[in-house]
């Protein structure tokens, strides 16, 4: 199965149906070889004996329709659910920001939204990618064609250029999980941690390595990472957990803070 790497447009930009696309063109080349495969295994099929032929069929129902299913549920996530209403964050977090930063990994859709969730705070965005570290081709594709959102400065996930202490909120959306290295993913919350500012907290929003991601992705659920795997990378750097919900079933929110503060 494809992973489903976010679409790229702001909400405000958006149509009805432009994170489906979105979703196919970065995974384009996926798409067309499980096409390919399921024609040839169609034809393979009817050069079988029964039982074989059956087998294969079944197969190859299984692989289309985990591929319908996953289209459905990224369309449902990023074109029909609250996905982009992010004023719940006011509420959540401990005390409203002066000063945040977003963190992406190449593809910006919540800065814009955030600068206007916050209009009296000043905001800052970081673009993490590593070709090194994120090394999966949706999203190297993404990037080839993607070019909105606002202008970002390219920092190091092992070393952000910002000041110790110097942000209220820190925004992890679809980004950190790729970083596929344990070890790496914990020096990035190490990293975090310590521009965060005593008494802020860090929002992290990512489909979970679970269930209902498994049953709508496939195999592609691998792509991400799971609730425990997230919280050893928090716990590493000392943060703990105040908060987390639901956005969908297939979307998962956990607002950390530090522990040493709390």
């Amino acid at each position: 199965m494809t992973n489903t790497t976010q679409p790229a447009k702001t909400p405000s930009a958006r149509g009805k149906y432009d994170g489906l696309l979105e979703i196919i063109n970065y995974n384009r080349g996926f798409y067309a070889l499980t096409l390919l495969g399921v024609v040839a295994g169609v034809v393979a099929a009817t050069l079988l004996p029964r039982t074989p032929a059956l087998l294969l069929a079944g197969a190859i129902a299984v692989a289309a329709g985990w591929i319908v299913v996953s289209l459905l549920v990224s369309h449902y996530v990023y074109d029909r659910s609250k996905l982009y209403d992010l004023h719940w964050m006011r509420d959540r977090l401990p005390r409203a920001p002066r000063n945040w930063v977003n963190i992406h990994s190449g593809l910006d859709q919540t800065s814009e939204i955030l600068q206007s969730v916050f209009p009296d705070s000043s905001g800052q965005i970081l673009d993490i990618y590593d070709s090194k570290e994120m090394t999966e081709p949706s999203i190297a594709r993404a990037r080839e064609v993607s070019s909105h959102g606002p202008k970002a400065m390219q920092a190091d996930f092992r070393k952000l250029p910002l000041a110790d202490s110097s942000c209220d909120a820190v925004f992890l959306i679809f980004a950190a999980h790729e970083i596929r290295q344990r070890t790496s993913r914990a020096e990035f919350f190490q990293e975090v941690a310590r521009v965060l500012a005593a008494g802020g907290a860090v929002i992290l929003i990512e489909h979970l390595r679970d269930l209902a991601n498994f049953l709508a992705f496939g195999p592609g659920f691998l792509h991400f990472q799971s609730r425990r795997e997230w919280l050893y990378a928090a716990t590493s750097a000392d943060f703990r957990l105040q908060e987390e919900m639901t956005i969908t079933p297939f979307v998962h929110v956990l607002i950390l803070v530090h522990e040493h503060v709390c």
